[in-house]
């Protein structure tokens, strides 16, 4: 299974025939500027092509009334002045002779995509369409859309597959109000939208566009609604509305398909938005949905107006599709406060309706500085280490963009035979080794803790993790996880020029003794039962016994550190009487495959590799991990240990702050 790109090239013969300063940014080259983008990039070439059909009239009537599809289909005779008459009875549409053939088309690509996906003729997708359709409503055309594309394979979906769980993810940079209206009371449907809002000052202008706005009847808590009240929100910004508001709810909702509305005009350089999401943020955000539903996403274009950014958002979003790793984000993770104020509004709206809300609510909205057993701890100021410029992370980082592809996506180096390992397809079994005499001098180093029969294992350590440092592996799995190989590896990642390394240990295994606290690396420990900090780069926090609990460390804290950290590698160290369940282990890779670019090293001890090498290799390799099993709240010891953790370290790690500060 691949990516699907669906997309024909007739909805290109839509055009606006008289002048409308409103509505001529919903032009045909919005299509051909994101098609070149994926050809130029290779990348089209890459996905399973299918060339869109018209959606029939029965499809249509899935979401609109016989009148209005009639209404639509008439305007295949109108002549221009007629049309022009006809658009203005609805807001910010315009019709075309070619209007109902392309808005069949779109809804065609839509319906295509879910069938494609559904029946695994591929495992996500783009449909590429025109006119757009988060706006349209039973019985009116609205803001450039005409038929309700989305909304339409949604019904699809329920009524061929019989799904009972679909998330619908509108990134466009308007409140889809389309999709609103019509799942406003459907509990089997949840609609997450973020949107310019500015106090109900920008289009669409409805008070239901606010957070208060979160369904009717048995629908309430389905329709999420995040309202960004000024211009210039940015990658932390929509990062920390995906950790903090629509991941918990997502998780806790279990989708068995995720829609998303992908409309670019949420992008930096579009004249709708004014927002400033560069077009790799698009690709981490795409990658943070792969973990739902069994990566099972079909992605259905919406707005974009700013050509050039249309075209590389939509790239790294396919590109992501495909398993590519995701570039680095550039600049500093600080959300504004405005977006904290929005997202607070947003929990506070939603908690009565989801419990992961009301227990994150509890460690946002209570926030304490005591530990949990009661002993107090003055408040960390701003750390003392050595802080790296924004302008000096700038060249690494570009650096890191415009490394190639590695050769081999994921290598699992073990002294166990590879067959023993039963490996998916695509993973290589690494069966060389480094020098003997390299291997014999980093024992050296660690005497007293390297027996002569683990040399072999740590030869195979060194390879694996030569191989991703000098690009030629993105991922690798390998053992045994002891305090002197993780010493070993991070040494190792130092020498060779590593600026930043996140490692999350699990289980019986301490930050060794003489690493720096200077900065480059982060360490954070999740064992024992007492959370704790030694620095702003040495972390402990205990590992939580619920689903609720294991979801808002990852949600809430792991990855709010791994973000604002910004790695160029992760080593995710599993040591012994680690407490993982296997799809913990994967969830907890999947996850941590986005803020390095997916160069991570899974170290794992000796008696569970054999469980948890097969799982770790097919979330590396890009699979979607396993359900994690029912939601349970977590408990109060656990909201405890990170309401301390998150009073302590947001100071620094701002990306931690899901409440905006007072003011002044």
């Amino acid at each position: 299974m691949g990516t699907a790109l669906v997309y024909h090239e007739d909805m290109t013969a839509t055009r606006l025939l008289w002048d409308d300063p409103e509505c001529e940014i919903e032009c045909p080259e919005r299509l051909t500027a994101a098609l070149d983008g994926l050809r130029q990039r290779g990348l089209e070439q890459r996905c399973l092509c299918l060339s869109a059909c018209e959606a029939s009239e029965e499809e249509l009537g899935l979401v609109h009334s016989p009148e209005y599809v009639a209404l639509v289909r008439r305007t295949q005779t109108l002549d221009k002045e007629e049309l022009r008459a006809l658009s203005k009875q609805f807001d910010a549409v315009y019709f075309h002779p070619n209007t109902f053939h392309c808005a069949r088309l779109a809804v065609g690509a839509a319906l295509q995509l879910v069938d494609a996906v559904l029946t695994g003729a591929a495992h996500n997708g783009l449909a590429l369409v025109r006119p757009p359709g988060h706006h349209s409503q039973k019985a009116a055309a609205n803001g450039f859309c005409v038929f309700n594309n989305v909304a339409i394979a949604v019904k699809h979906a329920k009524q061929k597959y019989g799904l009972q769980r679909i998330l619908i993810v509108d990134w466009d940079i308007h409140h889809g109000q389309g999709i609103q209206y019509i799942f406003d009371e459907d509990p089997s449907v949840l609609y997450f939208s973020w949107h310019r809002y500015e106090h109900g000052r920008f289009w669409p202008f409805l008070q239901e566009s606010d957070a208060c706005a979160v369904g009717q009847g048995r629908g309430q808590g389905f329709t999420v609604n995040l309202p960004w009240n000024q211009v210039g929100m940015g990658d932390a910004d929509y990062l920390a509305a995906f950790l903090h508001v629509l991941l918990p709810l997502a998780f806790e909702f279990e989708p068995e398909l995720v829609l998303v509305s992908a409309g670019f005009d949420s992008a930096i350089g579009d004249p709708e938005g004014q927002m400033q999401a560069t077009p790799e943020c698009f690709a981490h955000l795409t990658q943070l949905l792969q973990v739902l539903a069994g990566g099972r996403i079909c992605a259905v274009l919406e707005g974009g107006y700013c050509l050039e950014s249309l075209a590389q958002s939509v790239c790294m979003m396919v590109q992501t599709l495909l398993g590519d790793p995701t570039p680095p984000l550039l600049g500093l993770m600080v959300p504004c406060q405005s977006a904290l104020e929005s997202i607070q509004s947003v929990q506070t709206a939603q908690a009565p309706h989801w419990t992961s809300l009301r227990q994150n609510a509890a460690a946002v909205l209570s926030p304490s500085n005591h530990l949990p057993e009661g002993r107090s701890l003055p408040r960390l100021a701003e750390s003392s280490t050595r802080e790296v410029a924004e302008d000096a992370l700038r060249p690494l980082l570009d650096g890191l963009c415009l490394r190639p592809r590695p050769p081999v996506c994921t290598a699992v180096a073990l002294t166990v035979p590879g067959a023993a390992l039963a490996l998916p397809p695509g993973v290589l079994h690494q069966e060389g080794s480094a020098l003997k005499e390299e291997t014999e001098a980093w024992a050296r180093l660690h005497k007293s803790r390297f027996p002569d029969e683990g040399l072999a294992a740590l030869g195979k350590i060194l390879c694996l993790l030569d191989g991703i440092l000098d690009g030629q592996v993105r991922s690798g799995i390998t053992a045994p996880a002891t305090a002197a190989t993780v010493d070993v590896v991070i040494q190792r990642c130092l020498s060779h020029g590593t600026q930043r390394l996140l490692c999350v240990a699990l289980g019986q295994l301490d930050r060794p003794l003489d690493l720096a606290d200077d900065g480059r690396v982060l360490w954070l420990n999740i064992r024992g039962k007492e959370a704790s900090i030694g620095s702003m780069f040495h972390i402990h926090t205990p590992l939580p016994q619920t689903t609720g609990g294991f979801l808002s460390c990852i949600l809430g804290l792991v990855l709010p550190l791994a973000y604002g950290f910004q790695p160029d590698m992760v080593l995710m160290a599993l040591g012994p009487a680690h407490g993982l369940q296997n799809a913990q282990a994967a969830l907890l890779a999947a996850v941590l495959r986005g803020p390095a670019g997916g160069r991570i090293l899974a170290v794992v001890e000796e008696e569970s590799i054999l469980q948890l090498a097969r799982t770790l290799a097919q979330v590396l390799h890009g699979e979607a991990p396993p359900r994690l099993g029912p939601f349970l709240m977590a408990s109060p010891e656990e909201i405890q240990a990170l309401m301390f953790l998150k009073a302590q370290l947001a100071p620094r790690w701002k990306l931690l702050q899901v409440a905006a500060p007072p003011p002044g």
